[in-house]
């Protein structure tokens, strides 16, 4: 988003106008943000640097009449969750927007949702670009992890316990009652649209990964049967070995969104192992860690352990199973 002097109306006073109104973050953190060719980013010092990028299109990725202040905080907030997969903690990102026409009433509220949720996480906007072209969002979001600290996908081993810092399915929920054209719960659209990105979880797990108290994460965004599915996949490739895992059916925390919605016990299970938008973290424990995560981090829920094998097992109380097939939200599918 660089500066430019003869712009009266068009891009530039557009940026001006919209994006240059949010958090500034710290000169020790950002020493320039908008308005040349580049920013500058001072990553701390004995720290990596984090980076993620996520695109949301109109009609794929949120339903086109969608609040345009949810829509701001959904794609800070889906990039957000990277980082917190990562323990990372953000310095800052940038922004690509496409607009089909310039829409000022819109991009006010857009921007209140973004900056709202940028401000409540130390994360100033650093420079972008905006054009005309159909709705479309593209974050790239910039953090620092201590080397020791970052949790990646690919470090789960055998006996680990698999855990969740919260509830499943709401979102999926939403998403079913919204193309249904019926009713939608209120706490279900909520998780949808503006779901919250762990980041208050980043840090006790980075100080868990150095104990050696946690090996291997991700964000659930594509639905818990798919994002294990890559930490399995991930973990088998370092590993030289096949794994698998089993998940305790009724340790699973399926959101009470499902339950007032009169589902049968196995749709709801469905919904929270593969409906995504979720936007919470799973992460992979040796068990011996257990008291140590309960205790710092209250509210997270243990819902199996990784196997040797290939698959994905869900174990009913009986002791009954099903294979469950590692799949999540197709980006590409019609």
């Amino acid at each position: 988003m660089a500066e430019q002097v003869a712009d009266p109306a068009g891009e530039f006073a557009l940026i001006r106008r919209h994006f240059m109104r949010g958090p500034t973050g710290p000169a020790t953190v950002v020493p320039l943000g908008i308005g040349d060719d580049c920013a500058l980013l001072q990553v701390p010092v004995g720290q990596q640097l984090a980076v993620s990028s996520d695109m949301l299109i109109e009609g794929r990725h949120f339903f086109i009449g969608t609040d345009p202040a949810a829509i701001g905080h959904k794609a800070l907030a889906v990039n957000l969750s990277d980082l917190a997969a990562m323990a990372a903690a953000p310095l800052g990102f940038t922004l690509a927007i496409a607009l089909p026409a310039r829409d000022d009433t819109w991009l006010q509220a857009f921007t209140d949702g973004l900056f709202a949720l940028a401000r409540a996480h130390g994360c100033p906007l650093v420079g972008g670009d905006t054009t005309r072209g159909p709705l479309a969002i593209s974050i790239t979001v910039f953090g620092a992890v201590a080397a020791d600290a970052a949790l990646r996908r690919d470090a789960a081993r055998v006996d680990d316990d698999l855990w969740v810092t919260g509830s499943l399915g709401a979102a999926a929920l939403a998403v079913r009652q919204r193309r249904d054209g019926g009713a939608v719960d209120a706490l279900a659209a909520r998780r949808l649209d503006w779901p919250q990105p762990r980041l208050d979880c980043a840090a006790m797990l980075g100080e868990l990964a150095r104990a050696g108290q946690a090996h291997a994460a991700i964000d659930l965004s594509d639905g818990l049967a798919g994002d294990l599915g890559h930490v399995l996949s991930a973990s088998a490739t370092r590993l030289g070995v096949a794994l698998g895992a089993e998940i305790d059916a009724a340790a699973l925390p399926v959101d009470a969104a499902l339950v007032g919605a009169g589902l049968a016990a196995d749709d709801a299970v469905d919904l929270a192992l593969s409906g995504g938008d979720d936007y919470e973290l799973l992460f992979t424990a040796p068990p011996g860690a257990r008291a140590a995560i309960v205790s710092r981090l209250p509210g997270v829920h243990r819902i199996g352990r990784v196997v040797a094998g290939q698959g994905i097992l869900l174990r009913s109380a009986s002791g009954a199973g099903r294979v469950i097939v590692a799949r999540g939200f197709d980006h590409f599918a019609r």
